[in-house]
């Protein structure tokens, strides 16, 4: 794709074949993706036995540190990954799609006055009343307002999800002009633009959002550690990123929010 860089995550090599299909850059993740074909976060300097923990983001820090530098500037550099799409416009996905008629494949023009692209936000109040009660009995009993939908922010969601106090340890950890901002964020939002998918055409913003990011997340690791059980915990880090992300290229940066397609290509 023209001035842009656009790479797609993968964790079993059989999809391999599918991203290359879609002319994105393949990046293999994990113990699992053997083939050739993928680039990979293992080499240099690099954190990809955090993998288990971090997620897509043991890749983040692999480019930022071996590949950043040399990448040009005013390029748009994105990534997606294999089970959701970047879209290639707003208009409704038709029953029957195929996906590469509907990837994305060139810049739209909506993106010109743009700098960044963040995938359109979920909402979180929407969670039928037992899944809370199941999940959230003690995130509930921290905040019992959250028994009304609209009282449920991305903090009660955080809360319900990966461990009530989670959240507010780990912002406690955030730099001087992050903290109070994130914090009013995750209580005054009941939405967020998931997975810690961007695009971004600013290079030196890209490199400011991981400056802040890692050294946080490294913090947030001595408290936490690695001996962590259950999904919501032992993805905490790339969780805290997901939340965390959105706020900060919202804060810093002309964000236009775009639609992504869930289509796993295992399928």
């Amino acid at each position: 794709m023209q001035n842009s860089k656009l790479y797609c995550f993968g964790i079993h090599d059989d999809v391999l074949s599918s991203i290359q299909s879609l002319n994105y850059i393949p990046v293999g993740l994990g113990e699992d993706t053997i083939s050739s074909g993928w680039l990979k976060d293992n080499t240099g300097n690099q954190i990809a036995s955090k993998n288990k923990y971090y997620s897509e983001l043991t890749f983040y820090y692999w480019l930022w540190k071996n590949k950043f530098k040399e990448m040009p500037n005013n390029i748009w550099i994105g990534f997606s990954q294999y089970r959701r799409h970047w879209k290639q416009n707003k208009d409704q996905l038709e029953v029957g799609y195929k996906l590469e008629n509907e990837i994305l494949k060139k810049i739209p023009f909506e993106w010109e006055n743009f700098e960044t692209i963040l995938p359109n936000p979920i909402n979180i109040q929407g969670l039928k009343f037992m899944k809370v009660i199941k999940s959230g009995k003690l995130a509930m009993l921290k905040n019992p307002s959250a028994i009304l939908k609209k009282n449920r922010n991305i903090k009660f969601n955080f809360d319900m999800m990966h461990g009530v106090g989670t959240m507010d340890k780990a912002i406690n950890l955030l730099d001087n002009d992050n903290k109070d901002d994130f914090y009013n964020f995750v209580n005054s939002n009941t939405s967020f633009s998931p997975a810690n998918m961007f695009i971004c055409r600013n290079k030196e913003k890209i490199n400011n959002f991981f400056e802040v990011l890692f050294p946080w997340l490294s913090k947030c690791e001595k408290l936490f550690g690695f001996n962590l059980e259950g999904y919501g915990k032992i993805r905490i880090y790339a969780f805290l990123c997901e939340r965390f992300l959105p706020f900060w290229f919202n804060k810093n940066s002309k964000v236009l929010e775009w639609p992504i397609i869930f289509h796993d290509l295992r399928k």
